[in-house]
């Protein structure tokens, strides 16, 4: 009985020492495996920021086209550009592009200015003859013409230069009135007749001739009242003529009239006193100087401009009626406002628009009210201030882009039906 036991207490001890012999080699070769694990992990990189992912990509060309993917432009022959949240902006009316795309569009900014423009109008004028300087040729009593030295329209006449020669009854009884009251030497009948005579425009150096020679005239010589030219011609020999019956209408073109065309939004720059510079294409280099003497006070309906009347001097007749002119009327200086250049306003029919450049290649466009156009530069009355900066070339892309991007977004904002 002594053995046996023995042995089951000899096979016990036996089995707790492999027990704690393979519980103390598992513990060292966890501990050597985390040791050779360690030093690997102190090795290893560290983790790098998210990258950027870009929204679309676009040609920079084509306003408003979007690409899923990077790649070639099936628009241009250049790359597609990506386009990143940060940089797409959240204000529709914003444009965020590269200076790589800048110069691609060929974008330039300037200055908002504060100046004064010239109150200047630039426009065409007509060459008129001046109507205080028309005289009107007629028959002061009633007869037959006999004789026309002037015969043609555009004729010149000399002042007191024979017209035409007029058979009249009642000049002939006029002259015989005179004659019978000279031979009789009644004063106060010769008074009457000779009174009645002028009435008839009977000439003092013919009354003279009558007395002298005491023989009555049988015609009547109308003489021209001015020198210029003949614009009407209303008799010809053998006609009857009333009394008052216009027979020529001279003018005189020693000055002339051009009626300049004012602008009905400019009218009051071309007031009366405005200076104005004459040229005309057939006298190049000269310049005629004058003054506005008048500003019509109707406005042409087709056209919804005045007329702005300008005297002037025309010696030795260069100036001819009917004549082209190009007209500056100054009005002198304005007040001091935003100026910007011409070809930064973008006129859509409706509205005016300039587009702003906030800086980091952000823009949006600014509506605008504009004045006076002067020298390649526009007066803005309302909008935008100095200093800003604007666009003045690749405006009309960018103004584009912006529309579509607006509505781009406003589409993809929309709910879904």
């Amino acid at each position: 009985m002594k053995k046996p036991l023995l042995l089951v207490l000899v096979a016990a001890l036996l089995a707790a020492a492999f027990g704690a012999a393979g519980y103390f080699y598992g513990q060292r070769a966890s501990m050597s495996k985390a040791e050779s694990v360690k030093p690997i992990e102190h090795a290893a990189a560290p983790t790098s920021p998210k990258e950027r992912q870009p929204l679309y990509w676009t040609d920079p060309m084509v306003p408003g086209s979007r690409f899923d993917k990077p790649g070639k432009s099936p628009f241009m022959d250049m790359a597609l550009e990506p386009v990143y949240a940060e940089t797409a902006g959240t204000d529709t009316g914003t444009v965020s592009m590269g200076e790589r795309t800048m110069q691609n569009m060929g974008v330039r900014t300037v200055k908002v200015e504060q100046g004064q423009l010239a109150r200047r109008i630039a426009t065409v004028g007509i060459v008129k003859p001046d109507e205080h300087r028309i005289e009107s040729v007629h028959a002061h009593t009633a007869g037959w013409v006999e004789k026309v030295y002037v015969r043609a329209v555009g004729d010149p006449v000399r002042l007191g230069q024979p017209m035409f020669e007029l058979y009249a009854p009642e000049l002939v009884a006029a002259q015989e009135e005179y004659l019978l009251a000279f031979h009789h030497h009644d004063e106060p009948l010769m008074q009457a007749a000779e009174q009645k005579l002028h009435v008839l425009y009977f000439h003092e150096a013919e009354l003279k001739k009558l007395q002298q020679t005491g023989v009555a005239q049988r015609r009547m010589t109308v003489y021209a009242p001015i020198g210029g030219v003949v614009s009407e011609l209303m008799v010809r020999p053998g006609m009857a003529v009333t009394a008052g019956q216009p027979a020529y209408t001279l003018t005189n073109l020693s000055s002339v009239w051009v009626n300049a065309q004012v602008p009905e939004a400019q009218a009051t720059i071309a007031a009366t006193g405005t200076s104005a510079e004459v040229r005309f294409a057939a006298l190049p280099g000269k310049v005629f100087k004058g003054k506005v003497e008048y500003l019509y006070p109707d406005v042409t309906e087709s056209s919804r401009t005045l007329l702005a009347r300008i005297q002037l001097a025309n010696p030795g007749g260069l100036l001819r009626p009917n004549m082209v002119a190009d007209v500056a009327l100054m009005g002198g200086q304005g007040e001091a406002v935003p100026l910007v250049p011409r070809e930064a306003v973008i006129e859509t029919g409706t509205r005016k628009v300039v587009i702003v450049a906030d800086g980091n290649g952000k823009f949006h466009a600014q509506d605008v009210v504009t004045g006076m156009e002067a020298d390649g530069k526009v007066e803005i009355l309302q909008g935008i201030g100095a200093g800003l900066e604007v666009v003045a070339s690749g405006q009309f892309l960018i103004d584009s882009e912006a529309n579509l991007r607006s509505a781009l977004d406003r589409m993809q904002g929309a709910p879904s039906k």
